[in-house]
């Protein structure tokens, strides 16, 4: 009966060691696979991510945003005229040099906002190849090696039955937690890519504020703000090799086990934290609202 008893307790402790180590590798693969894709869709341009998006936003910018944008480009220059007359005392104080200027800072502001499209993709191109470079120098992954997973098995075969059930309820718990929070990453991420094409279908009626002195900051604000988004995908990128090389500092080949879940489980909830903070870095770098 003993033997019998001795087989089944082994049997199951094998099967939760196995258990284990499916939680862990597996944990592992999927957080770093969508921190993978995080860094790649860090780097996109709106365009590269979807297409059919990218057609419907400009589509959408162009045929709905940009008239209204002409009118509030028609109402500004006319303020601009009636401010710039009683500026000259009723023409009183006339000088062609005024109305000249207005001509011209009115032809270049419509000139922007037609080619507003143009201008928000140049931006976004740049940033793309910033956060590209960046990416070929801050590199690194996540992923166990075979001498970790190794380690890790020479360690659980000196637990009892008791401490590898206490070992596995807990691996299971921060399995869980981690599918949470690599999912968490994703939604980051490619959130951000979203907010693009949101602020690019827009982007006619700020841009249209530019030639009154009075509106010009609404402008600029939109240009730090789409500057700023583009700054967020190295940030991105910075995070993440961050977060690489966090993880490949942990002792796999200690004894305590489960010290070794909950540390890697605190460097991912740290990622999601600094992954939500790098849009607020990114505006206050650039005095953006």
């Amino acid at each position: 009966m003993d033997q019998i008893i001795d087989a089944l307790t082994e049997g199951l402790a094998d099967d939760l060691r196995g258990g284990i180590l499916d939680n862990l590798s597996g944990m592992f693969e999927f957080v770093n696979a969508q921190v993978g894709q995080a860094g790649e869709a860090a780097a996109m341009t709106p365009e590269a991510f979807s297409p059919g998006i990218f057609a419907m936003v400009r589509s959408v910018s162009e045929t709905v945003i940009l008239p209204i944008a002409g009118m509030i480009l028609t109402c500004i220059a006319c303020i601009e005229l009636i401010q710039m007359v009683i500026d000259q005392n009723n023409m009183r104080d006339h000088e062609t040099w005024n109305i000249f200027r207005w001509a011209v800072k009115t032809a270049v502001a419509v000139i922007i906002i037609t080619n507003t499209f143009n201008i928000t993709m140049a931006v976004f191109e740049a940033a793309g190849t910033v956060v590209r470079q960046g990416a070929g120098v801050i590199s690194g992954s996540a992923a166990l090696d075979a001498s970790a997973i190794e380690g890790i098995e020479a360690s659980i075969e000196e637990l009892e039955l008791g401490e590898i059930l206490a070992l596995y309820a807990q691996s299971l718990i921060v399995h869980i937690a981690m599918k949470a929070m690599g999912i968490l990453v994703y939604i980051i991420v490619y959130g951000r890519l979203i907010e693009i094409y949101l602020m690019t279908s827009l982007a006619p009626i700020p841009m249209a504020t530019f030639g009154g002195r009075e509106s010009r900051h609404m402008g600029q604000n939109f240009m730090r703000s789409l500057f700023a988004l583009g700054l967020q995908g190295f940030l991105l990128i910075v995070c993440i090799g961050i977060y690489a090389v966090l993880v490949q500092t942990v002792d796999y080949t200690g004894d305590d086990i489960m010290g070794v879940f909950w540390t890697v489980l605190a460097y991912t909830a740290l990622l999601c934290f600094t992954l939500f903070k790098t849009s607020g870095v990114a505006k206050s770098v650039l005095n953006a609202r």
